[in-house]
């Protein structure tokens, strides 16, 4: 298994992204099989190492995601911090009985801690970043409160005054006029006139990890009762049952009478009992 450099920390891409990333992807992909052993190990005995293992392996899908939030203003590597805090609460919840891959699982808790983050910093947008940016933040606050609006006149006596272009003086006059928006929609807007606010897109439908759990829930359980369903046929029944449905190459009526020296007709019938005894097992309630 690859690891990450020693300069570089695991849950933080730091200061220097590129080398982040690029070592990220450096790490090779787990296959079904690694992934269920190291899995295994971590449910079943707690072995951290594991641990380490599956999250290292599945970092670069975090930064996947994360990428897909870029137009909310907010740092990438902030983004990839917060949706690595998530791949490493999934990775310790994550069952390997329940037969998905840990991505398809982790998925959904690294998308809702980067949506925590974006909530909690949705108003806190930094007008000026650059040394430029700045000196042209403080000083044209002060010159707007003497020249008002501006005309592109007054934009370009700034601009050579600051040593900056006119139009990042007009951009930043823009910011500055800009005021924060509600990421609720206020009870008492206009139905009509309202804007969508964020809080109706940003999060997706069926992304809540409460939900998939009680889903995952919920088909282990018909599984099981399929399962034992299946178990309590007899053997000629089972045998009919995975021919007919389950086999990939499936067999005719008549293949399965030849077989068991029976008409066809009967091997329907004999179907037909075992679907009605596998339903009603399958509708008693838990």
């Amino acid at each position: 298994m690859s690891s990450l450099p020693a300069t570089l920390d695991l849950a933080s891409p730091g200061l220097n992204l590129d080398a982040y990333v690029k070592a990220v992807n450096g790490i090779a992909v787990l296959s079904v099989e690694e992934e269920q052993a190291l899995a295994n190990r971590l449910y079943q005995e707690g072995d951290v190492e594991a641990a380490r293992q599956l999250v290292l392996a599945n970092l670069r899908f975090v930064i996947y995601i994360a990428r897909s939030y870029a137009g909310y203003g907010l740092s990438e590597a902030d983004l990839i911090q917060e949706g690595n805090i998530g791949l490493m609460k999934a990775v310790k919840r994550f069952n390997p009985e329940y037969k998905v891959r840990l991505v398809s699982f982790a998925v959904h808790w690294i998308k809702a801690e980067i949506h925590e983050f974006i909530l909690r910093n949705w108003r806190i947008v930094r007008v000026a970043t650059t040394k430029a940016q700045k000196k042209l933040f403080f000083n044209l606050r002060s010159k707007k409160q003497q020249l008002g609006w501006l005309g592109q006149k007054e934009a370009a006596l700034i601009a050579a005054d600051l040593g900056v272009k006119p139009e990042t003086v007009v951009q930043m006059e823009g910011r500055l006029a800009a005021s924060d928006a509600a990421f609720d929609a206020s009870a008492d807007d206009d139905d009509e006139m309202l804007v969508p606010s964020p809080a109706q897109y940003l999060a997706a439908e069926g992304t809540d990890p409460a939900e998939i759990i009680a889903m995952m829930d919920a088909s282990s359980d018909e599984i099981s009762r399929l399962t034992q369903a299946m178990h309590d046929l007899d053997d000629r029944a089972q045998m009919i049952l995975r021919r007919r449905w389950l086999d990939e190459s499936k067999a005719t009526l008549h293949e399965l009478a030849a077989e068991y020296g029976i008409s066809a007709e009967r091997v329907r019938q004999l179907e037909q009992a075992a679907m009605k005894k596998i339903k009603a097992a399958m509708d008693q309630p838990l």
